[in-house]
């Protein structure tokens, strides 16, 4: 499991990095935080450039709506991660020492010992990821609200119940006209792009 979250921190990383290239501002406490995180989740160079990250870019190769519904996966899929790494932290111990008025989560390590030092490494790691959380779900919130019921669409398609006679049944009464509504949508796609090759080549047309 560490690989993997490890991984997913370095696949977080480096997508910033594209999102910067290409214009966006990536927060600086933000790429430090990462950099800082990946000091703990460390895996070796062989199991980090296998060539199978844990989230392909072929999608991105496509157009605006399927990246759009492909990065709104990947941030929800990002927050169930981080969440699941957050979980994984050990409890700080409550500490036996110190004044008897007070309770023992009231009792700081001493700068400088074991406890202190492993305290404090946690302490930074629960921080950073608690960060990287927030900022990937205001990110999801703030400019992906509307791809939120589609996800929901889309999840609730793995439960249809295809041994079901009474599912059967209606799956074929509805399959005309979301049959007839997927090969419109297919036809709108194609003419679009008839369109987009025609203006090109009108432009190229008039340059010469």
């Amino acid at each position: 499991m560490k690989v993997a979250t490890a991984r997913a921190v370095v696949c977080l990383s480096l997508w910033l990095s594209v999102c910067q290239v290409s214009g966006f501002h990536i927060p600086a406490k933000m790429n430090r935080t990462i950099q800082n995180l990946l000091q703990h989740y460390k895996i070796s160079p062989k199991e980090r450039f296998n060539g199978k990250p844990v989230f392909s870019r072929e999608p991105l190769d496509g157009n605006m709506q399927v990246k759009r519904v492909f990065m709104g996966g990947v941030l929800e899929t990002y927050e169930k991660l981080l969440s699941k790494m957050l979980e994984e932290l050990p409890t700080p111990s409550p500490q036996t020492t110190g004044s008897k008025d007070r309770p023992a989560s009231d009792v700081i390590p001493a700068p400088g010992t074991a406890n202190g030092a492993r305290s404090e490494a946690g302490g930074d790691v629960r921080k950073g990821l608690s960060d990287i959380l927030e900022m990937v779900q205001k990110l999801r919130k703030h400019n992906y609200q509307d791809l939120e019921k589609l996800m929901q669409g889309l999840h609730s398609l793995k439960h249809v119940q295809m041994n079901n006679a009474v599912v059967q049944s209606k799956a074929l009464w509805e399959l005309p006209w979301l049959y007839e509504e997927a090969s419109s949508l297919s036809e709108i796609q194609m003419r679009r792009r008839r369109r987009r090759r025609q203006a090109r080549k009108l432009k190229a047309h008039q340059r010469a």
